[in-house]
């Protein structure tokens, strides 16, 4: 919807500007001299009649620019966005199987998306600069200045009527939400690539597989007895004679638990 607003309110314009020169002589005057122009604004084609207020003469002029470029390719632009779009959305309805296939649908459609971003960025920008250049060219009073009649004093030009540029300015503006749209696209057409499957994966934590308590050099769970007694590694217990428990090192006893 946003691509077809974007080249119907381009595509489509067509306006026109209304001048008067009011001649000295005032059976010389013209005082309503339309000049109508169109998409693709190839300005110097537009040709209109003015009087010259010397005699019945009349000069052939025309306007002054050729913006068709930066305006043909913002309306190409729009109408493949548009064709894409269309064609991405059956295949999204009725083929989401083949899409998935192989990781080939969404990687296609990451960067096709990521073309039209930068191309929708590219031709609203030129657009816009197309646009201020032909608001230059159709001002009534550049136009005015084109004629040979306005040049002297004692006849009066005066601007009837400017151009709308009310529907060409919202095509501009529908061209840089494009650019948003599509821009903020990239992420929700990547997350459907292969690329962000893999970034989610993760190795195992090795923390996991660490002893929980140190068996070397150091004191067991089983250090402690029952009694409270502390036996060192490599030490071995004895019940004497008496029934004491005593516990010998390797270099003689070091305690004596549960005496009797």
């Amino acid at each position: 919807l946003f691509a077809i607003f974007a080249f119907a309110t381009c595509g489509g314009y067509s306006g026109g500007l209304r001048l008067s020169v009011d001649c000295a002589n005032k059976s010389e005057s013209d005082l309503n001299i339309d000049i109508a122009f169109a998409y693709p604004f190839r300005l110097h084609q537009v040709n209109f009649d003015a009087p010259t207020c010397e005699g019945k003469r009349r000069e052939k002029l025309s306007l002054i620019g050729d913006f068709s470029s930066s305006a043909e390719f913002f309306v190409t632009i729009a109408v493949f966005a548009f064709l894409y779009s269309l064609a991405a959305t059956v295949v999204y309805i009725f083929f989401q199987n083949k899409y998935r296939e192989n990781n080939r649908g969404p990687l296609i459609d990451f960067i096709v998306t990521v073309v039209f971003s930068f191309l929708w960025l590219v031709s609203s920008s030129a657009w816009a600069k197309g646009l201020s250049d032909v608001k230059i060219a159709t001002d009534p009073d550049e136009v005015l200045l084109l004629m040979s009649a306005c040049k002297q004093q004692s006849n009066k030009c005066l601007p009837v009527r400017s151009p709308v540029m009310s529907s060409l300015n919202t095509s501009v503006v529908f061209g840089f939400l494009n650019f948003i749209l599509w821009a903020g696209n990239i992420w929700f057409v990547f997350k459907e690539t292969g690329w962000h499957s893999s970034g989610q994966r993760h190795p195992p934590d090795t923390m996991e597989k660490q002893p929980s308590s140190y068996n070397q050099g150091g004191y067991n769970q089983d250090s402690y007895g029952p009694a409270g007694g502390y036996n060192q590694p490599g030490s071995y217990g004895q019940v004497g004679e008496y029934g004491q428990s005593q516990s010998y090192g390797q270099s003689g006893p070091t305690s004596f638990a549960n005496q009797i």
